[in-house]
């Protein structure tokens, strides 16, 4: 007899708490794949390009978050506990970055096509949008209508980005 196994549970509740940054990363690196193209004889561009504008968009959360807190309570900036809170909604952003980052460094690479690894990183960040869509939608009404609802309405607002990059260039 095979022994069962099954899959730890999923634990919503840590996905939900990064849901903010995951979802606004999401959204940036979608806004950014528009602006992205090739570069003859600069292959590593367009992931620096990426990554970065990321890095600093989350850095300038942390930095707002941080300095907001300490107009709000009077706390000094540079503790532990400050800084700790000011980056604890900016690293989900990044994350978000890291898998269309990596398919833009694997394309620097030639392991695949720049247009492949920019269509991998859309679908990726519509992929979240429609996840965590739908997980709204469960938590609000636990019937099969809000989830699907949700899903195509976060899903939506991706596709419509990426679409755009498509009628720009």
């Amino acid at each position: 007899m095979l022994p069962k196994h099954s899959l730890p549970p999923l634990k919503w509740r840590t996905l939900e708490k990064e849901a903010q940054g995951l979802i606004y990363g999401a959204i940036l690196v979608l806004s950014l794949l528009m602006a992205i193209e090739a570069y003859s004889g600069r292959p590593f561009r367009p992931a620096l390009i990426l990554f970065g504008s990321v890095l600093a968009m989350a850095l300038a959360r942390a930095l707002a978050a941080l300095i907001s807190n300490g107009l709000e309570t009077g706390e000094r900036l540079f503790r532990v506990s400050a800084l700790r809170a000011a980056w604890t909604g900016s690293h989900p952003v990044l994350f978000a970055s890291l898998l269309p980052s990596g398919l833009m460094l694997a394309s620097s690479f030639g392991w695949l096509s720049l247009e492949n690894a920019i269509l991998t990183s859309q679908l990726y960040c519509i992929l979240v949008l429609v996840i965590f869509g739908a997980r709204v939608g469960w938590v609000i009404g636990h019937g099969p209508l809000l989830p699907i609802a949700g899903a195509f309405f976060a899903g939506g607002v991706g596709v419509l980005l990426a679409v755009m990059k498509y009628i720009l260039h």
